[in-house]
């Protein structure tokens, strides 16, 4: 049943980012490019996730445990350190060269966009690379 769930609230999501114009790589750069042609169109789809995402996270935070598992998983670090900042900052920085978020980059795929597949690969390959050298880097 969890799974079942997972996948159509993922279907959602990905119907939600598709309309939204978060998986066209233009709509986002207009966006992020505040000293240029900025295009506020995304404006009211953070505004609209943000305000949801902040009125049901106190609402579903005050249950003694979600419905359809054990416990709560919440973030319980609390500091901020080099390799969440580095993270953060490659993330921005990626986000803002390519126009492309991995969500929404994934729900694209299925447009074919020969640059959409180089990024999911691209990506891909970003992470197993990091899984290889995330222990070395961690001593």
């Amino acid at each position: 049943m969890k799974n079942l769930i997972s996948l159509v609230v993922g279907f959602i999501f990905a119907i939600g980012l598709g309309l939204s114009g978060m998986t066209q790589v233009q709509v986002v750069r207009g966006f992020l490019d505040i000293t240029g042609h900025w295009s506020m169109n995304l404006l009211g789809v953070m505004a609209g996730a943000i305000s949801i995402h902040g009125i049901l996270f106190f609402v579903i935070n005050k249950r003694s445990k979600p419905i359809l598992d054990t416990k709560f998983h919440l973030p319980t670090k609390k500091n901020l350190d080099s390799h969440l900042l580095i993270g953060a900052a490659l993330f921005g920085i990626g986000w803002g060269w390519t126009g492309i978020c991995p969500g929404p980059g994934l729900v694209a795929t299925v447009s074919g966009n020969i640059n959409i597949i180089i990024f999911i690969i691209s990506m891909i390959v970003g992470m197993a690379i990091f899984k290889f050298f995330e222990p070395k880097i961690r001593k």
